[in-house]
């Protein structure tokens, strides 16, 4: 199918971004790098009347780390330029990771960081990491800009706390102390979204050499990124042992609850994700080393 009839806009200026979105004659959507939106108007599933592409705009192509240690990453930048970063890949090196684990290289040298969040489905690789990593979402609208929390910011399947008048500017990342990390996913093939996958971030105490801070993501779990205390808790005041590890996947069993559908049962997910969890917390300690 062809997409529906629309206009075509390239603004300069983030002002000029948020007048169209707030215009309410027309409706808008922002384009960046287009890999969910162009398929869904080719299916006639989005009909939006203007393209908004933020492309050029250039406060929004921001990839760098503030004085105070944070990375910033604007709505404009690709997934292979933060992916390629010698800053991300030392200080954020789960980030570069699940940026990886995304489609394929055609995909994340066209595809955006921000669009990806913004666009949130819930198998998806960055609203994930972003989540593990405790990321704050800049959000510009008519009532002003406002940072919202990883926590807050993914609401349902395809929903984010990102109103239809309101642009996703950047996301920031703050300094990390976690060392240990890992990302894995299970995929029926190489660039599928996953059935299941996990992010595990593990902050070594220097004086006990055991866990002093865990944090366990998944995704593929539930219609939002599912963060699993059980499974941290687990992990916290260990040396990652086997007894250690095996309660953290029995968490992973106990506590996650995701659903049947035409990919995978939900036993299927619980299963894989303790399997993933598994391997992801003894690679994650092995790089706490």
């Amino acid at each position: 199918m062809k997409p529906a009839p629309f206009d075509y806009i390239a603004p300069r200026r983030v002002a000029d971004v948020l007048a169209l979105l707030a215009d309410e004659e027309r409706e808008a959507k922002i384009v960046a790098g287009g890999q969910s939106l162009i398929p869904m108007l080719s299916m006639r599933l989005a009909r939006p009347e203007v393209l908004v592409d933020i492309t050029r705009v250039p406060e929004l192509d921001r990839l760098d780390v503030d004085a105070a240690g944070a990375l910033h990453i604007g709505a404009a930048v690709r997934q292979s330029t933060v992916a390629d970063d010698p800053a991300v890949r030392d200080g954020w090196p789960l980030l570069a990771a699940a940026i990886g684990h995304i489609g394929h290289p055609q995909i994340r040298h066209r595809g955006t960081v921000c669009g990806s969040l913004a666009h949130h489905d819930p198998a998806a690789e960055l609203p994930t990491a972003a989540l593990a990593l405790d990321a704050r979402f800049v959000v510009d609208g008519p009532r002003g800009p406002r940072a919202v929390a990883a926590e807050d910011f993914f609401v349902a399947t395809f929903q984010t706390a990102v109103e239809p008048d309101e642009l996703l500017t950047e996301v920031v990342l703050g300094p990390q102390t976690a060392r240990g990390w890992a990302f894995e996913e299970l995929t029926r093939r190489h660039g599928d979204f996953a059935t299941v996958g996990v992010a595990v971030l593990l902050e070594r105490a220097d004086a006990s050499g055991t866990v002093r801070d865990a944090r366990v993501v998944f995704c593929g779990a539930g219609p939002v990124p599912v963060r699993l205390p059980a499974a941290e808790q687990a992990l916290i005041g260990t040396a990652v042992d086997e007894r250690a590890v095996t309660a953290a996947a029995a968490a992973a069993l106990d506590h996650l609850a995701p659903a049947d559908d035409i990919h995978a049962t939900a036993r299927y997910r619980r299963e894989g994700a303790a399997h993933l969890l598994a391997r992801a917390c003894t690679t994650a300690w092995e790089r706490c080393s």
